[in-house]
Parts: C-alpha cells; structure tokens; sequence
C-alpha cells in the first residue's frame, strides 16, 4: 500500500524510477510471481525479467500461460504508466496475447520489454514481448490502456 499511496502524487516515470531505485517497494505481484530487475529505458519504454521455475508451471510442464500474460501485461502497463503525469492513472482495457514456444526452466531468465506504441488523450497503446535466455521470441501480447484522471 505504501507504493499504491504514491500513485497520483507524483508522475508515472517518478513513480516507477522510485521503484527502480529502492525507494518504494515494488507492487505485490512481482514478489508472487518473482519478477525482478524492473527497469525504465525511457519514456515510454520498461523491462523487467523473471527466472521460469517450477512453481510457475501448469499440469503439463510448462510455464502457465497467465503467469506470461501477467508478465507482458505488466512490461506493457508499466511502459504506459512511465508517460503519465502525476494526477493520471491507467488500467488495462484488453490484452492480446500470443504464445509463440513453450516456457519452462530451460528457458532460463526471461526478458520482457514493454513499449509504448501510441499515447493519446483517453487511451494508449502499448506492446510487450517476451524473450528466452537464448534471445528467441517466447510471447508477444498487445495491450489497450484507458487513462484517466484521478480522485484528488
């Protein structure tokens, strides 16, 4: 709650640096999941990377699709979130997610970019992709943002 308290006082790419720096505690979900290393290139732009583990898998062996689509919709997210002044809030209108080559431990450290592909008054649209430790496209998912001014 600490990190979601400065959401609105301070802008998108404060807010994330923060996070980057050890200032303000990363969100909940990364810990559960075990994300790490979160990143912000640059307007617009935000990486983060996750070791696949076992516990991230599904009945069959692999790395559960929504653990994925969790990953892409948070790099494309937080690529929109670093172009919001403060005041500005966003959520995830859709996303669409394509699963190129199975996950699992073999795939080592995934890398996950998200970039913003265009911003404008009431909506943006992002992109995230999703990389092996061998650099090769693992998932790809696109994703619409609604932005909108928050309570004061």
């Amino acid at each position: 709650m600490t990190t979601a308290a400065g959401v609105g006082r301070m802008s998108g790419m404060e807010m994330l640096r923060a996070i980057e720096r050890g200032e303000l505690p990363a969100p909940p979900i990364t810990h559960t999941l075990g994300f790490v290393n979160l990143r912000v290139l640059g307007e617009g732009s935000a990486v983060f990377t996750m070791q696949a583990e076992e516990f991230h898998y599904n009945p069959i062996g692999s790395v559960h699709g929504g653990v994925i689509a969790t990953l892409l919709d948070s790099a494309a997210g937080c690529a929109v979130h670093s172009t919001l002044p403060a005041g500005w809030g966003y959520t995830s209108l859709d996303l669409t997610t394509k699963f190129l080559r199975p996950v699992t431990v073999e795939s080592g450290v995934l890398r996950c970019e998200g970039t913003v592909i265009n911003r404008g008054r009431t909506t943006a649209l992002a992109e995230a992709r999703l990389f092996d430790v061998k650099d090769r496209l693992v998932a790809y998912a696109s994703s619409t943002c609604l932005l909108f001014p928050l309570p004061s």
